[in-house]
């Protein structure tokens, strides 16, 4: 909820629209009834959105269309590497253990399972964050060569976001700093594809005392909807806004507003946030 607010509050204080997408592309992993709660959830703390909301478990056709291109440029090619292999032939990185390249250059056996990889190379890739200046990252080095399409035949989440960020013409990304490292793969892929670039701002996330995100994964308990006014006090108040005390006594319409009004992308931390009370509002 906090990553949904702020990049709410960021689209409304610039007249722009606020979209919401559902990130549904991994259907054994899939929570029956997921994306409903998320989409109440939203309405409840009156977060309306724009336009109709994408699902992109029906948007197969976009991301063949672009893995095609991608494959006549020559930037693909199939790896039949398995997560046991490359865990015990390389080393942790930012985002998951780095892919060795063994594949780059083998021979494919006709039967097998494979994954779809696109090429890195060792130029650096940098972007201006709104909030945090300016990041720079080798992918080659630091991520290694980017699975777009799985064993199992699942398009994978870096794909889809560029290509339906293109097609829905965002121009500014509003997320949690969690996925900050996979900025920098989504803006080689866009340029892989001949996409512009949108602009990106990463929110800080909350944290328990693990330093964990919060999250149902992690154990945190579900937003609670019956004090929306107060979680939404707090949550201004943890993105650095600082909304005056009476604020507590207002609507929630009201309290959207005045986050509106007085919103900056320049107050909110670039640190993790402690929530000792351990609320869920991923």
């Amino acid at each position: 909820m906090l990553s949904a607010l702020g990049s709410y509050l960021q689209a409304r204080s610039q007249k722009g629209k606020w979209l919401v997408r559902i990130e549904d592309l991994d259907p054994p992993r899939e929570v029956k009834g997921a994306a409903l709660d998320i989409l109440k959830t939203l309405e409840a703390f009156g977060l309306y959105w724009d336009e109709e909301v994408i699902y992109q478990s029906k948007r197969y056709d976009y991301y063949r269309d672009a893995l095609a291109q991608l494959k006549v440029n020559k930037l693909l090619y199939p790896c039949s590497c398995s997560r046991k292999q490359i865990q015990e032939s390389t080393r942790l990185g930012k985002t998951g253990f780095i892919y060795p390249g063994f594949c780059r250059q083998k021979p494919l056996a006709s039967k097998s399972a494979y994954a779809h990889r696109l090429l890195t190379t060792g130029s650096l890739i940098s972007f201006k964050d709104l909030i945090r200046g300016t990041i720079s990252q080798s992918l080659y080095e630091e991520i290694g060569d980017i699975v777009l399409l799985r064993s199992d035949g699942y398009y994978a989440y870096h794909l889809a976001v560029v290509v339906d960020d293109y097609l829905q013409n965002i121009t500014e990304v509003v997320r949690g700093c969690d996925l900050i490292d996979s900025t920098v793969i989504h803006i080689y892929i866009q340029q892989c594809l001949g996409y512009t670039n949108p602009s990106y701002a990463h929110l800080p996330i909350i944290v328990n005392k693990n330093n964990e995100k919060l999250s149902k994964q992690t154990g945190a308990r579900a937003i609670n909807i019956d004090q929306i006014e107060n979680t939404l006090f707090k949550l201004l108040h943890m993105l650095g806004q600082n909304p005056p005390i009476d604020l507590k006594e207002a609507t929630k319409h009201e309290i959207l507003q005045w986050g509106v009004n007085n919103w900056s992308l320049n107050n909110c931390s670039v640190k993790p946030l402690r929530d000792d009370q351990e609320i869920f509002v991923e």
